[in-house]
């Protein structure tokens, strides 16, 4: 499974509280989400399984989900400050 995929279940996992059986529902019918998950909304039907889910998704911990959040703000942050360097200049 590709890392976004699992990056954008784990996050609906943690904090929606799903369970596994509801993340798969949800993954395998909901249109808005099967477009983040880079599915195209027409005629892909791929599948989730549900032991994959669990294989992939449980390995992203609250911890990881932490690590990356900081990253995320960090460059974020930092594309925020050059923009207003340039908008100053």
């Amino acid at each position: 499974m590709e890392l976004w995929r699992i990056l954008v279940l784990g996050v609906l996992r943690l904090n929606l509280n799903w369970d596994y059986d509801r993340l798969v529902e949800m993954a395998n019918n909901h249109k808005t989400i099967r477009l983040m998950l880079g599915h195209s909304s027409w005629g892909d039907d791929h599948e989730y399984k549900l032991q994959t889910i669990k294989d992939n998704v449980s390995l992203l911990t609250p911890d990881i989900l932490n690590a990356i959040n900081i990253v995320v703000v960090e460059v974020g942050h930092n594309i925020v400050k050059k923009k207003r360097k340039k908008t100053a200049s």
